[in-house]
């Protein structure tokens, strides 16, 4: 089994959550970040004046997958989250050992 943990800009969530679902996805964690890659931030102007933030809100979207669910669901955040612009995210490809679904006791694919 893989987790996934994909950082995307925050309107690519419904997109991505629906390619995920496609893919083969069972479920999904969502959550609100902020951090910075390479560009360390941006700077807008607003009102003449010029703003500084150190870090960027995206969302972090974690899901486990089977091991050959998880190539298609890389190559469907990938497209889902594309934009060509500087920011667009990071995908992470962990292994996991072992999941347990608590309400069942049911162990490793058969608990996702």
């Amino acid at each position: 089994m893989k987790l996934l943990i994909a950082i995307v800009k925050p309107f690519k969530l419904e997109a991505v959550r629906e390619a995920l679902t496609e893919a083969g996805a069972k479920g999904l964690t969502i959550s609100e970040v902020q951090g910075y890659g390479r560009q360390r931030g941006h700077t807008e102007i607003y009102r003449g004046a010029e703003y500084s933030y150190d870090f960027v809100p995206k969302i972090r979207i974690e899901s486990v997958v089977p091991d050959d669910v998880a190539p298609g669901a890389i190559e469907a955040v990938i497209a889902a989250a594309q934009t060509g612009s500087i920011g667009d995210g990071k995908i992470f490809a962990l292994d996991v050992a072992s999941a347990v679904r608590i309400r069942t006791g049911e162990t490793d694919e058969h608990a996702l």
